[in-house]
């Protein structure tokens, strides 16, 4: 299957990073290359563009899309997620960039491509690695998490009401027999959820699908974890655009961008600030850039897209 994916606030995301013709540009979601085709695009011979991604079939697909500016803009395309950023930079000996972009999610190509697991609406083997090089699947927690963590994660990463009663239906099925499919999987979950609410929503196994994929790609603990070390990468100037499309990623987002903005950690009624602490650059984006009605239109997925922008003092 071909990889598309339609890239989400795209215009936006070209605006918000304030491209510099000759500087050093990092997506570090590259995917089927969408964002990063519309930077090089705007990149001169004395660019650089570095595409991280951690599936095999996004490389691929960037690495096609790319070809037109191959031989006008220094590209390296590097399988890794982009938590390891930093050390993908230092091996090519770059210290510094001047933007960053991250799309966050699942992409299309994932979601309609079956056998990845990814998806509630095709039967298809409980995979959901965005990385397939990950031992560990959907199916691995499915039928081995205690009934408390399968509650919790599918409460806190779905933020799904009935998280209690699905993780025990989860849990008497598959003392029946092992869980493997989407469907088999699908059909617990509706069982677990009262009539008058499966009808309301959308799908029933749409939040604990999600659920499951952040809990298993560690979606919201890589972010957490990276970007103060990917603001840290920024040149003065340089901007990190970050799309997010669930309310828990975009929490953070927002709580990290704020703490670089003010990092200060005196009371409040301090007369001045003694903590030492320096601002590393401004929120660009005091709220989020969300798409346009013609974009919800033309993109169903885009819905709960959200963009938030921070600028490298």
């Amino acid at each position: 299957m071909e990889f598309s994916h339609k890239s989400v606030l795209l215009e936006e995301t070209i605006e918000g990073l304030n491209i510099k013709k000759d500087g050093t540009y990092v997506d570090g979601t590259l995917g089927g290359g969408g964002h990063a085709f519309y930077v090089c695009e705007r990149l001169s011979d004395k660019a650089r563009f570095i595409g991280i991604d951690q599936d095999a079939a996004a490389i691929q697909a960037a690495g096609i899309r790319l070809l037109p500016y191959q031989d006008k803009v220094k590209i390296d395309i590097v399988r890794s997620n982009y938590q390891k950023a930093p050390q993908v930079l230092a091996d090519l000996n770059i210290n510094g960039v001047d933007g960053i972009v991250l799309d966050l999610g699942v992409s299309s190509y994932q979601l309609d491509t079956p056998d990845r697991g990814f998806t509630y609406r095709e039967d298809a083997p409980l995979d959901m690695r965005m990385d397939q090089r990950q031992v560990k699947t959907a199916k691995d927690i499915i039928n081995e998490y205690s009934e408390m963590e399968l509650f919790r994660t599918i409460r806190d990463y779905g933020e799904e009401k009935f998280a209690k009663n699905i993780a025990k239906h989860i849990c008497r099925a598959r003392e029946q027999k092992t869980i493997e499919t989407t469907f088999e999987l699908n059909d617990i979950i509706k069982a677990a959820i009262p009539i008058r609410a499966r009808s309301a929503g959308g799908h029933p196994s749409k939040r604990t699908f999600q659920a499951i994929r952040i809990e298993l790609n560690q979606e919201l603990t890589i972010l957490e974890q990276s970007i103060d070390q990917m603001i840290d990468l920024l040149n003065p100037g340089g901007r990190i655009c970050i799309i997010t499309f669930h309310s828990l990623e975009d929490r953070i987002v927002k709580r990290i961008f704020r703490n670089n903005e003010n990092p200060c950690t005196c009371p409040p009624n301090f007369p001045k600030c003694v903590c030492g602490n320096v601002s590393k650059g401004k929120v660009v984006t005091r709220k989020p850039i969300l798409p346009s009605e013609e974009e919800l239109e033309e993109n169903r997925r885009s819905k709960s897209a959200k963009l938030r922008i921070f600028e490298r003092a």
